[in-house]
C-alpha cells in the first residue's frame, strides 16, 4: 500500500545539533581520558554553551578524582571530590594558561588479633589538567579544602565578566 499524503507519521523524538555534538564531546573525552587522563584537553568552554562536567570516574584510573566546573558571573568553580586525602597530599598549580592538580594518596592499615594479621595498603596517583579560558585574574585564584571536598575559585577579570543590556526592539514600516 503507498503511502498518501495525508498519512499520518508517527512522531520521532528530535534531537538538535547541539545534543548531536555534545553527546559526540562526551564520547570524545571519555575515550581520551580512558588512554590518557594526563593530557591537557581544552575544557573551557564547550561548543553551544554547554558545561562540561567531569565526573567520569568509571572511565579513568580508580584514583583520579571526579570533577565538576560551574561558572557564573563573577568566576569558574572547579570542584573535586577528594575523599581520605587531606591538605598535604593535594597541589595546583599554574602555568601557562593550564590549572594542574595533583595529588598523592597512601594509606596503611594493620590490624592483629590472635588468630589473624591482616595488613593493607593502599596508594595512588592522579594528575588533571585544565587549559583555561581567557580573563582569569590569575592574582585572586583561591583553592578551599573541606570534608574532602576542594573547590578551585577562578575569578574573572572585570573584563572579562558578561556585560548584558536591553535592546529596544522597534517597529519598521
Amino acid at each position: 500500500m503507498a503511502n498518501s499524503p495525508m498519512e499520518e507519521k508517527k512522531a520521532t523524538p528530535a534531537t538538535s545539533t547541539a545534543d548531536v555534538w555534545r553527546s559526540f564531546r562526551n564520547e570524545f573525552d571519555r575515550l581520551a581520558d580512558r588512554f590518557s587522563p594526563d593530557l591537557v584537553w581544552p575544557t573551557f568552554p564547550r561548543a553551544f554553551g554547554d558545561r562540561p562536567s567531569f565526573s567520569r570516574r568509571s572511565s579513568v584510573s580508580p584514583a583520579t578524582p571526579a570533577m565538576d566546573v560551574t561558572e557564573d558571573a563573577d568566576a569558574y568553580k572547579l570542584t573535586a571530590e577528594l575523599p581520605g586525602m587531606n591538605e598535604q597530599e593535594i597541589e595546583i598549580a599554574l602555568s601557562d594558561g593550564t590549572l594542574t592538580l595533583t595529588g598523592h594518596k597512601q594509606q596503611e592499615k594493620e590490624h592483629k588479633d590472635k588468630n589473624y594479621y591482616l595488613s593493607e595498603r593502599e596508594y595512588g596517583s592522579f594528575k588533571r589538567r585544565f587549559m583555561l579560558p581567557d580573563g582569569i585574574d590569575l592574582d585572586k585564584v583561591t583553592a578551599n579544602f573541606a570534608k574532602g571536598v576542594l573547590t578551585i575559585t577562578l575569578p574573572k577579570k572585570p573584563e572579562a565578566k558578561a556585560v548584558s543590556r536591553k535592546v529596544q526592539v522597534k517597529v519598521s514600516g
